[in-house]
């Protein structure tokens, strides 16, 4: 099978309370999702009928088998999901105080496993058959993922994303995160992220100067994201600003995992860079307005159905 979309990296368990705006010492209920950045991305695009597989790992325990049981719940092929004996799949819990409060406690210790992802491993194949390879820059903080994300982005020849998304509490030193995320770019031809995101990998946190710092690194296509103020994208010849989709957030943590989802879709769609970054701000705004990640991940009917009622 050729993929239209392997993402590698990030997996989890999210334990979200079923209770809004209570801190979790109080939460009485909590429900149990598939998380991970890079995951449910695959799952996003998965939602729009793309043929996705992630590359990551978990324990070898009953979390784990819910990893595969949802994805393949929702489509996604899970092949190359693999366990790690003697660690335990992540946990993620958070605490829902909309419409911008959303504190993550991340449990991967005393690793993860997604960070044993090995070079040797890789089906370099799929890779370089795929349309599409997704990295991000939490799969640079440690040894032997890092140099398994660096070498499927060099390995692959169409187009390749880097999700900047970084998490500080992730790396053993989070002053090695610029240098690291600056060697992603050179092999990536889109990169993703958000103002503090592209403060870190290219020193730039004002939007328009971050994007042009990002393609002279190498990208083809810089997308900054700006919460409130929506996103702006840029390719050497054109730049867009788009407002954001109006919406009640109630938890916003996995709005940029379907907005990521929505952007390969619309890159193996062929869209222009307006329709292209329009789209993936309405998937990314119904996301918002649910409490799951990845079962919150739209279809293109309803994201349509959005655009359409602005």
């Amino acid at each position: 099978m050729t993929f239209d979309l392997i993402t590698m990296g990030r997996v989890s368990v999210d334990v979200y309370p079923d209770q809004v705006g209570v801190p979790l010492e109080d939460v009485e209920s909590f429900g149990k999702y598939l998380g991970g950045s890079p995951t449910n991305v695959a799952v996003a695009a998965a939602r729009y009928g793309r043929r996705a597989a992630v590359i990551t790992r978990t324990g070898e325990d009953p979390f784990g088998r819910f990893v595969h049981k949802a994805l393949q719940g929702y489509g996604v092929d899970d092949r190359y999901v693999t366990a790690v004996p003697g660690l335990p799949t992540p946990l993620a819990f958070c605490e829902i105080f909309p419409p911008d409060d959303f504190p993550l406690y991340f449990y991967r210790y005393p690793k993860a496993p997604d960070l044993e992802i090995h070079t040797h491993e890789l089906d370099f194949e799929a890779i370089r058959a795929a349309r599409i390879v997704w990295g991000t820059v939490t799969g640079l903080s440690q040894e032997p993922s890092r140099e398994a994300t660096l070498t499927a982005l060099a390995e692959h020849p169409g187009q390749t994303v880097i999700d900047l998304d970084y998490r500080p509490m992730l790396w053993a030193d989070p002053g090695e995160a610029s240098d690291w995320a600056g060697l992603a770019l050179q092999r990536a031809s889109v990169a993703i992220g958000n103002r503090e995101e592209c403060a870190v990998a290219v020193g730039e946190r004002e939007p328009r100067a971050a994007a042009r710092a990002i393609l002279e690194r190498g990208p083809e296509l810089a997308i900054v994201k700006m919460g409130p103020d929506g996103v702006l994208a840029a390719t050497s010849t054109e730049m867009v600003e788009v407002p954001p989709v109006k919406v009640d957030v109630l938890n916003g943590l996995g709005a940029g995992d379907a907005f990521g989802g929505a952007i390969c879709h619309g890159l193996l769609s062929g869209w222009g860079l307006r329709r292209l970054i329009e789209f993936a701000g309405a998937a990314g705004a119904l996301v918002a307005s649910r409490i799951a990640c990845s079962d919150a991940m739209p279809a293109q009917e309803e994201v349509e159905e959005l655009l359409e009622s602005r």
